[in-house]
């Protein structure tokens, strides 16, 4: 069993930053893909930025060169570093882990982007 708490959003200006965090607990070393997702109102969800455990990172092409993702083993955390802040980058932000072929997702959090 996996848990995902996601915090960090907020309501930002355009260019301006923001750093979520999900907090992980259970058993979730052995995951094949770990990461962040985003879904704006309509939108299917996508993924933002993610991780598999052979180190292999790929980001969403919007989102190169302004997000970071990074992980803080010793606080079972992961973190997404949003810079440069986009309207289009508004939705609800999941962290989602796949482990054994199912998928675990925390509750998101809001990401508004104002113009």
């Amino acid at each position: 069993q996996v848990q995902l708490v996601e915090s960090g959003g907020d309501l930002v200006q355009a260019g301006g930053s923001l750093r979520l965090s999900c907090a992980a607990s259970g058993s979730f070393f052995n995951f094949y893909i770990m990461g962040w997702y985003r879904q704006a109102p309509g939108k299917q969800r996508e993924l933002v930025a993610g991780f598999t455990s052979g180190g292999s990172i790929n980001y969403a092409d919007s989102v190169k060169g302004r997000f970071t993702i990074s992980r803080d083993n010793a606080k079972n955390t992961v973190y997404l570093q949003m810079n440069s802040l986009k309207p289009e980058d508004t939705g609800r932000y999941y962290c989602g882990l796949e482990q054994f072929s199912r998928f675990y997702w925390g509750q998101g959090t809001q990401v508004t982007v104002s113009s």
